[in-house]
């Protein structure tokens, strides 16, 4: 799992300064600054398109994320997490397009 502090500066608009707590493109955590971490109930979507994070040390560990991840090798070799539950996958088609050949095996 990875701890990341988004550093988005948009125009108009600072992005706060929270820690999201991610595994592959679900968010399972997040801390704002200066409160204790909300530990999500169910995995969300986390889309990191057009912004930006800085990846810290992660102290942050889950009991039981209660997910059951494969990993899958793409047609070039790359290796994906696919989650079997949510129907989802890390790998860039997913990531882009909200669906994946990896997922659509899975029906």
């Amino acid at each position: 799992m990875k701890a990341l502090r988004e550093t988005t500066v948009y125009k108009d608009f600072v992005a706060p300064d929270h820690v999201y707590y991610v595994e592959s493109n679900k968010l399972y955590a997040y801390k704002p600054k200066g409160k204790p971490i909300h530990v999500c109930k169910t995995p969300l979507m986390f889309d990191q398109r057009g912004r930006q994070f800085v990846e810290l040390k992660n102290d942050f560990k889950l009991a039981d994320p209660g997910v059951r991840v494969k990993k899958v090798v793409g047609s070039r070799g790359n290796t994906y997490e696919l989650d079997l539950d949510a129907k989802t996958c890390s790998c860039p088609g997913f990531t882009f397009r909200g669906n994946c050949k990896h997922v659509l095996e899975l029906a």
